[in-house]
């Protein structure tokens, strides 16, 4: 009886200090007293040569306006190189010597096979690649920024990723969950010492490291920036938070999109939670507080899934324990407290705070997307972007 009742305790304190984690990573933040870690960076050295990959696969409607992006950077020294996996380009014509327009013969269904595909095919050795999904455009200044922490010594940096709809409500739902991750993942994160986490686009890297932590891996599915940012801590490199380089990303618009991209994300995190348990011993033997704090970030579950068990743990000690339940109470009032910090905290448009009135079923979309996560990857490879009209905010 007494070994079930310490399991019970010891289940619901790993449940939830999820819920008040953020918090704690904002007193992190406050106490190092850093906003900045380009205080004592060196002195700009010029425009380093950049390789931005931009990875396609088996749609190209977005491709032009991303590329007319990508040529209109307030930057010179780049190339932008197009991996088109599986699609038809006979449509597909970009009048600028920047752009090198790239067709496997054979599908890859793969971003790092896509990445090392361009690589591979690199008309110059560039010291440093970007990474931009097929939806993405970006603001003008964004490599300009991306520089600033490449300078200071940083040989991984990512981005923040913007929303660039919020037309649906689950669009504007979307955003706010990104919003949420980009506060307290990336700017809180690396601001507490630790490195940001990645987001698979919007980011960039010394070649040489893109190359060391992956070039022995064939990485198929979703979640090849897990795998890289696990190798990036194992060197115990952190990485860099570019508030400023900013990509703006499509958001998820209807149901299906919703259930079928959380459902490959869902599939990641089980896939890959577990390397956190080796940066967070890294992390003690090492003394390295960068490798333990994102370890620990690592072993979270997904945001609906903690916040389901929360709830159902404070219904469950209603029955068993009143003060327990009251402590549980506490926690979601913390954690709702923090998540408006970040919205507040961030350039929030009102139709996402509008939005949050249909979060219940949003998480009931998550949910069905949880039933669906062992099959994700053979659903779909993908994003299908689409839009819904009946689902307009």
């Amino acid at each position: 009886m007494i070994l079930i009742k310490s399991f019970w305790i010891l289940l619901q304190i790993l449940i939830g200090y999820n819920l008040v984690f953020p918090i704690l990573l904002s007193i992190f933040y406050k106490i190092r007293n850093r906003r900045s870690d380009l205080k004592n960076k060196v002195a700009s050295r010029g425009e380093a040569d950049y390789a931005i990959i931009v990875t396609a696969y088996e749609q190209t409607q977005q491709l032009p306006d991303v590329i007319n992006s990508l040529l209109k950077l307030n930057y010179d020294n780049y190339l932008i190189y197009v991996v088109a996996d599986k699609c038809d380009i006979s449509g597909l014509y970009f009048d600028s010597d920047k752009v090198i327009l790239l067709r496997p013969e054979q599908t890859l269904a793969s971003n790092t096979r896509s990445h090392f595909y361009a690589i591979n095919h690199f008309k110059r050795p560039h010291e440093r690649l970007a990474i931009i999904d097929s939806d993405n455009l970006t603001d003008s200044g964004f490599l300009v920024h991306l520089n600033q922490w490449f300078d200071a010594g940083y040989q991984a940096v990512q981005g923040l990723r913007a929303a660039k709809n919020i037309d649906t409500t689950y669009a504007c739902l979307d955003a706010a969950r990104d919003i949420y991750y980009h506060y307290y993942d990336g700017k809180m994160l690396f601001g507490a010492g630790s490195s940001a986490t990645l987001s698979g686009s919007g980011m960039a890297f010394t070649t040489s490291l893109y190359v060391k932590c992956l070039g022995h891996l064939d990485i198929t599915g979703a979640g090849f920036d897990k795998v890289l940012q696990n190798a990036i801590l194992q060197h115990d490199l952190r990485i860099a938070f570019a508030e400023n380089a900013i990509v703006y990303d499509e958001k998820t618009t209807g149901t299906d999109q919703l259930v079928n991209q959380r459902a490959r994300w869902i599939n990641t995190w089980f896939k890959y939670f577990s390397l956190g348990f080796g940066l967070v011993f890294s992390g003690i033997k090492r003394a390295s507080w960068n490798q333990f704090l994102f370890g620990l970030v690592l072993l979270r579950p997904p945001l609906f899934i903690f916040l389901i068990i929360s709830l159902l743990f404070f219904a469950a000690n209603l029955l068993i324990s009143i003060p327990v339940a009251l402590i549980w109470l506490a926690g979601l009032m913390v954690f709702v407290s923090g998540f408006f910090i970040a919205l507040l905290n961030s350039p929030t448009d009102k139709k996402i705070f509008d939005s949050l009135k249909s979060i219940p079923s949003f998480m009931f979309y998550q949910v069905l997307s949880l039933i669906k996560a062992k099959r994700a990857n053979q659903i779909s490879v993908a994003t299908k972007h689409s839009y819904h009209q009946n689902d307009k905010a």
